[in-house]
């Protein structure tokens, strides 16, 4: 009975005024509805015409959680009479490109590789993942925005006068899509890239002349990520292919044991371009790009990418060592953070980097593993985030990632302390990972028992790397 009073009340409402009985149902209605009302996510579906916008994240707080933050709290500064606060970075923006109007290619038919080319090489991250990220997808595109010169016509490259037009057309859109003007310098690519340089064979027809393209189409249509840079398919099919074009002059001559000069070796190199650009025209671009990026993770990963400088200070200071040492351990930190700031670098090129250095002061009379004696990891020679935690990229392709949730991440591996190895001589060697006894270190076992979300949690919480402290070292 408890309700008989609010029923009363009901039925003596319905014998009002009949403007004032529809008022009532009015705000009962709108009651409701705020009752009932729930937040949904919409969608935006963005314009063509309109390049896309980059949302930022603030800084993590606690365990690296990090804060959706939206735009419409950044502070709108049309003409700031300070600089901007590192908490709010700022990317160029964006804006239609002006371009020569002279390109024959219609850049809509790769505009999604165009949009990876942009986000993987944005302005002020460009520096920072040049070598594993940004540059082998600019050469990418530059293979595959071949291949679309080519659908539409009987020519694999393009002349000179085309090529610089094109070009920079490309520079113009990735620019004005927030990418770094920096690129050409930063890559080392021209418009000589789009010209096939000094290959002989420059037209489809007399490719398909030449080449087996059967075999080379079977070979690089589906790569496999596991097994191609250790005993690769693709790579040694279109190195055919690039030494059988490039002799097709001889065999024109009739002299096809005629020794390779070093200019035969130079259109080894270009006739290399040709053939990514025959691939690129038989190829969907997304399949086209994901071989592309392997085959130059499996160049980039060879090597390491970073600058050393001459470590006297280490050398002074760790020479004859058989016990850990404050001021030897205190100077390769120092020598170590320079590099830290250098950039971001993948599982297998810290490997290389770590044994590289290592050499370094073997020669120089550190014949003390002083990495083990410092606890030196191998994610310290990756760029490292808040000053604590290195991020080493995968040795597999990555790109850089946009959201809402985290603004930029990379995804990073190794993120547990794995010890840096120090070199068994000072005479170094690229490190192969593909002896059947070389392999990465593990990563710990999962535990048994335990709390799985926990353990998720510990090995993520590095995993992706917001803006925010790149941004902070670079401003």
């Amino acid at each position: 009975m408890d309700h008989l009073p609010f029923m009363q009340g009901f039925i003596r409402i319905l014998n009002f005024p009949g403007s004032l009985y529809n008022c009532f149902l009015i705000y009962m209605f709108l009651f409701c509805d705020f009752q009932e009302a729930k937040s949904q996510n919409t969608v935006l579906q963005p314009r063509s015409h309109v390049p896309d916008k980059f949302v930022l994240s603030d800084p993590p707080i606690g365990l690296f959680d990090p804060i959706e933050i939206s735009p419409a709290v950044v502070p709108k500064i049309p003409y700031p009479v300070e600089p901007s606060s590192p908490m709010y970075p700022s990317f160029p923006r964006t804006y239609e490109p002006i371009l020569t109007g002279k390109c024959p290619v219609n850049f809509s038919s790769i505009s999604n590789i165009v949009d990876k080319t942009a986000s993987d090489c944005s302005a002020p991250l460009a520096i920072l993942v040049g070598n594993v990220i940004c540059c082998p997808q600019v050469n990418s595109l530059m293979h595959i925005f071949q291949g679309a010169y080519s659908s539409d016509s009987n020519m694999l490259v393009l002349h000179q006068a085309d090529a610089d037009d094109c070009f920079s057309d490309i520079i113009s859109i990735l620019t004005s899509r927030g990418a770094n003007s920096s690129i050409p310098e930063l890559c080392s690519v021209n418009s000589s890239s789009l010209t096939g340089g000094s290959c002989p064979v420059k037209d489809i027809i007399s490719f398909e002349k030449v080449v087996n393209t059967t075999k080379l189409l079977d070979a690089c249509d589906t790569i496999d990520t596991l097994t191609e840079c250790c005993r690769p398919t693709c790579q040694p099919a279109i190195m055919q292919a690039a030494f059988s074009i490039s002799q097709s002059r001889n065999i024109d001559l009739g002299s096809p044991s005629i020794p390779v000069s070093s200019t035969g070796f130079d259109a080894v190199n270009d006739c290399k371009e040709v053939v990514y650009a025959w691939l690129s025209r038989k190829l969907p671009s997304d399949a086209a790009n994901s071989a592309f990026r392997m085959l130059s993770s499996c160049k980039v990963n060879k090597n390491c990418p970073l600058k050393f400088e001459e470590p006297t200070s280490v050398i002074k200071q760790c020479s004859n060592l058989a016990s850990p040492n404050p001021s030897c351990c205190a100077s390769l930190s120092t020598y170590i953070s320079a590099l830290q700031k250098q950039m971001l670098i993948t599982n297998k090129q810290a490997i290389n980097c770590a044994a590289l250095f290592g050499s370094m002061l073997q020669k120089a009379g550190v014949m003390t593993n002083i990495y083990e004696l410092c606890d030196v990891d191998l994610k310290d020679f990756s760029l490292q985030a808040y000053g604590q935690q290195g991020c080493l990229l995968r040795s597999f392709p990555a790109d850089v990632i946009f959201d809402n949730v985290t603004g930029v991440s990379f995804t990073c591996d190794l993120s547990d302390n794995i010890a840096a190895p120090w070199p068994s001589s000072s005479s170094f060697s690229s490190m192969s990972f593909c002896a059947p006894e070389m392999s990465l270190p593990a990563l710990p076992a999962l535990p048994i028992s335990g709390n799985l979300g926990n353990y998720a949690r510990r090995v993520g919480i590095f995993a992706h790397f917001s803006l925010y402290f790149i941004c902070s070292m670079l401003l």
